[in-house]
């Protein structure tokens, strides 16, 4: 099995890219909501470390984002809570796909997280800045303040660009995704 690794700015597209080869995907970022709605066991956890903002099931987001902006470690302290369920749901993927040609992991903290194989092939989805904040406006509960506090814990785009197999330009158009992803599969399916 091959894995392909997704990396890029927050709203460069990973995942409509990652859904685009047209292979079992890994969506960290859906798994953690599922966990919000789903998990009590995590509510319990998220609720005993931060009482103060955590007190409905299932957890509502808006509680999640007001514990991240009061407080620089609430983060922290939530990451290490949900990242062990994610990693868990992460395994049981890969070994319900491991007869498959290839999977897809959209993972935004795949590298600082060390989740990556010596082995995966890294896709960059590189965007225009002011594309990115377009879209991201558009999005339900956008939080500028929230999304650099993200972009604070992630390793640099220089960094994950570097240590990509492939770019990927994306210009937000089905036409080029589709392009990209047939020339990189010709590649790496040979």
């Amino acid at each position: 099995m091959k894995r392909i690794g997704i990396l890029g700015d927050i709203g460069s597209g990973k995942s409509y890219v990652a859904k685009s080869f047209g292979y079992p995907v890994f969506n960290a970022d859906k798994e953690v909501g599922k966990i919000y709605k789903e998990d009590k066991k995590v509510f319990i956890k998220l609720k005993k470390i931060l009482p103060k903002y955590i007190y409905s099931y299932p957890i509502n987001k808006d509680e999640i984002t007001k514990a991240i902006l009061a407080n620089k470690s609430n983060l922290k302290k939530i990451i290490k809570v949900i990242h062990f369920k994610v990693r868990k749901k992460m395994n049981f993927f890969l070994r319900r796909n491991k007869n498959k040609k290839i999977i897809i992991l959209d993972i935004p903290l795949l590298l600082e997280n060390k989740i990556n194989k010596k082995n995966d092939i890294l896709i960059f989805i590189e965007a225009d800045k002011k594309n990115i904040l377009k879209k991201l406006k558009k999005r339900k509960n956008f939080n500028l303040k929230l999304f650099y506090k993200f972009k604070k814990i992630q390793l640099s785009l220089d960094y994950k660009k570097k240590k990509s197999n492939f770019i990927i330009k994306n210009d937000f158009k089905k036409v080029t995704i589709s392009n990209y992803v047939n020339i990189i599969l010709k590649e790496i399916i040979k």
